[in-house]
């Protein structure tokens, strides 16, 4: 992920991320940019994943059911 992504991102957030507001647009920018970028480039591990924490490698696996819980 490039610096000019997130700021470019952090700089015109989207209109729900706007209403809900954030202590800091660029996290979050540089998070949800960091998130996508893993599942665009590992689709298979993250289809039933969630990642936790900053490290890309660190996945937790859980069912839907486990999710809504």
């Amino acid at each position: 992920m490039t610096d000019d992504r997130a700021k470019s991102r952090a700089e015109h957030p989207l209109p729900e991320e706007e209403a809900v507001g954030s202590d800091d647009f660029q996290d979050q920018s540089e998070a949800i940019l960091m998130e996508s970028d893993i599942r665009e480039n590992e689709p298979e591990a993250t289809r039933d994943a969630v990642q936790r924490g900053e490290d890309p490698e660190e996945v937790e696996r859980r069912t839907s059911e486990e999710a809504a819980e």
